[in-house]
């Protein structure tokens, strides 16, 4: 890691990308194609690039006849198995456009945890950026419980960003920035820059997105932010819809500078 700034993210050499489940699933199937197409230009650049997917149970989902996300954690499991083999399916096929290859990557809270697991995963890793596939990360829903869940992938992008040294962590959902408060409030302002260490006091965070299909919002996001800077990595929280752009490093969404080498 090198401490990147704002103004260096077009030349970041690693770079893990998350998208959410509702940017990607249902109607908005259809991002995959742009998301890729951003994927690509970074990897065609020479970046090392990782993506870590959320959306396995949402596109399960319609395969199982549900129409809403399921509480009870073998129904999760049920779609999630079903999903995830659909979804994989669908950026394979994308990325073909590229010649660029996918490799799955599986994980659980506990394989982070224990350190032979976590060796063998940033080995695994390692060894998928060096023969330049694009490695696509989510959490094992079929054998996480309840008690190990990362428990959002916010959260696993920024371990991630941490087991592999990425100068980068790109966090996508459906809100194009961190605001003062939830942007369809009245006064919500765009938070542009956020320094390391900074408390974000008198934030108004929700906890919550837009969508039911996801588990995430802008608290988890701001905590995932907080992992990876801490540990070096440059953060950019913005919607789904402006990954070109935040990749060739326009000035969209908020960041959040790391912590000092």
């Amino acid at each position: 890691m090198t401490g990147l700034t704002r103004d260096g993210i077009a030349s970041a050499r690693r770079i893990v990308v998350k998208v959410g489940s509702s940017s990607i699933s249902g109607e908005n199937v259809g991002q995959i194609a742009p998301l890729v197409d951003a994927l690509a230009a970074a990897h065609e650049r020479g970046a090392e690039v990782m993506l870590v997917s959320s959306g396995a149970i949402a596109t399960g989902m319609p395969y199982l006849q549900l129409d809403a996300r399921p509480d009870d954690l073998a129904t999760q499991q049920a779609a999630a198995s079903v999903g995830q083999n659909i979804l994989i399916y669908r950026y394979q096929e994308s990325l073909r456009r590229y010649a660029i290859v996918a490799g799955q990557v599986l994980l659980t809270a506990g394989d982070l945890e224990n350190p032979t697991h976590r060796l063998n995963a940033q080995r695994a890793m390692e060894r998928l950026l060096g023969l330049r596939i694009l490695p696509i990360v989510n959490e094992n829903d079929t054998v996480a419980t309840h008690e190990i869940r990362f428990g959002d992938n916010d959260r696993l992008a920024a371990l991630v960003a941490e087991l592999t040294g990425a100068d980068l962590l790109v966090l996508l959902s459906d809100v194009d920035a961190l605001y003062t408060r939830p942007p369809h409030l009245d006064g919500a302002e765009r938070i542009p820059h956020v320094p390391h260490g900074d408390e974000l006091v008198g934030i108004e965070i929700g906890s919550v997105g837009r969508a039911g299909v996801g588990t995430g919002g802008a608290e988890t996001k701001v905590s995932a932010a907080r992992i990876a800077a801490a540990a070096g990595t440059g953060v950019l929280v913005t919607a789904t819809s402006l990954v070109a752009e935040a990749l060739a490093g326009e000035r969209v969404g908020t960041w959040f500078e790391p912590a000092a080498d």
